[in-house]
Formats: C-alpha cells, sequence, structure tokens
C-alpha cells in the first residue's frame, strides 16, 4: 500500500472505488444510499487546491501495475474558521480493519497541522447516543446545530506524533465500534 496526495485524473478510480462501498459503508460516508457519484461530485473530490481541501488515497498495485484505490482521507478547512476543517475517512470494505483507515487518518491529521489546521470538525444525527458517547470517548466535544444534528470537534493536538497518533486511535475506535 501506498499513500499519494488525489489528483484530477483518479475520477474512475474513485468511482470504481464507491462502487466497492456496501450500502452501509456508502450511507455512513454520504448519507445516501446511491450507487453511483456524479459527475460533478467526482470533480469536487478530485480537483482539490491542497491547502484549503486535501485529499489522500491509498492505493496498491496489481501485478501488472495498475493502480487500485483502497481508500481515500480528506479535510476541508471551514470558510468561517480557518483553524478548523471536515475531515472523513473511507476504506472500501474488503480493506476495512487492516489498518488503513488509520495510516490515511495519521497522514490527514498531521497535512492539517502543517496547513494550519487545529481542529477537525463533523456532525452526526442527534438520535445516534452510542457515537455521541464514543466521541466523547474520543474527547471530541458535541454541541447541537440547528437542524436536530450535532456538529462535534476533535482537538488535533500539537504536532507530537505520540498524541497525534492516540488522538487518532480514539477516533478510529470510537468510529469503528459505531459500524
Amino acid at each position: 500500500m501506498h499513500l499519494r496526495h488525489v489528483r484530477p485524473s483518479d475520477a474512475a478510480e474513485l468511482a470504481r472505488g464507491f462502487e466497492r462501498l456496501s450500502p452501509s459503508s456508502r450511507y455512513r460516508r454520504f448519507l445516501t444510499g446511491g450507487t453511483a457519484l456524479s459527475s460533478e461530485l467526482l470533480r469536487y473530490l478530485t480537483c482539490v487546491d491542497g491547502h484549503d481541501h486535501v485529499a489522500i488515497v491509498a492505493a496498491t498495485n496489481t501485478a501488472d501495475g495498475h493502480e487500485t484505490g483502497i481508500g481515500i482521507a480528506r479535510f476541508i478547512r471551514a470558510k468561517d474558521d480557518p483553524d478548523v476543517a471536515e475531515a472523513a475517512v473511507t476504506v472500501v470494505d474488503e480493506m476495512q480493519h487492516k489498518g488503513v483507515g488509520r495510516r490515511l487518518a495519521l497522514t490527514l491529521a498531521r497535512a492539517a497541522l502543517e496547513r494550519g489546521v487545529l481542529r477537525f470538525r463533523g456532525e452526526l444525527l442527534a438520535e445516534n447516543d452510542p457515537m455521541r458517547r464514543l466521541l466523547a470517548d474520543a474527547g471530541a466535544t458535541v454541541r447541537p446545530s440547528e437542524d436536530r444534528s450535532l456538529v462535534f470537534e476533535v482537538q488535533l493536538g500539537s504536532h507530537d506524533p505520540q498524541q497525534l497518533e492516540s488522538i487518532v486511535r480514539r477516533l478510529l475506535r470510537a468510529v469503528s465500534r459505531s459500524a
């Protein structure tokens, strides 16, 4: 497995990776059970600026040298607060629970800190009590939003590798338990 920044030419492979996600994985990541990504969304997900919108792909090479995507992590900096970014990690189902998400999340957190992002933010359904408890265990703050959902934030801490690794492990453990 190798990691690299996403490129616009990755759109077709990203679409194939989306098709390899189970319906439940698609719903957890995109809040939709759709079976394909639109060309506009593919463009948005692959045409990134590398500063405010960063995306890192995990890939393997087949015997014939073809690169196959197995996961992607991204953050998108909040327009109203440059210290905050929304982050997401997605790994194709057959590669989950093998360390791919951990490596992507840690690399993403490091990239965020290098670009001045200090906190990751996300949204979840208010009735998702198990996830709320798990986020609290991971050190996140959770507050209500305007549309019956909740917004959580996690401090990335410093550039200290052990502290960052600990934060990423707690977050991934929380997410995997809620799946």
